[in-house]
């Protein structure tokens, strides 16, 4: 198996990971209801289920 022959500093780990970064949420907002949502999931707004605008299931119980 192959071995550093020198030990990574801690500036050149770091500059590597530079790259990776904690990205903004896409949000949409519902024509038929207002809400904020993220796109392709099912969201609930006063108890019921909605997607894709449409409502799924009436007085749904978060769990």
């Amino acid at each position: 198996m192959a071995h550093p022959k020198r030990k990574t500093s801690k500036s050149r780990r770091d500059k590597r990971r530079t790259h990776y970064k904690a990205e903004r949420p896409t949000l949409t907002v519902c024509k038929e209801t207002g809400a904020v949502h993220v796109p392709h999931r099912a969201y609930e707004v006063d108890g019921n289920l909605y997607y894709n605008g449409k409502l799924i299931v009436e007085n749904a119980k978060a769990v």
